[in-house]
């Protein structure tokens, strides 16, 4: 499996659960398919990862603007 392919899976996790974060289905699918999460983190294409970063700055997992506010 390719990062493109593994990123559009997680993309359909994320669809067909809509309460479902980025980081809650890349865990999902490691667990039902026995992948190691380091192996997951691998195949992470630039846009899955720009995904999971804004959702946890707006979680405030991670420092950084929160979207949609402006700095000041």
């Amino acid at each position: 499996m390719n990062s493109k392919e593994f990123s559009l899976i997680i993309e359909d996790l994320v669809k067909k659960h809509r309460d479902m974060s980025y980081m809650d289905a890349i865990i999902h699918y490691c667990e039902e398919n026995n992948v190691e999460v380091e192996s997951a983190a691998k195949m992470l294409t630039k846009q899955i990862k720009e995904k999971i970063q804004f959702q946890s700055q707006k979680l405030n997992l991670i420092k950084g603007p929160k979207p949609g506010v402006l700095p000041g």
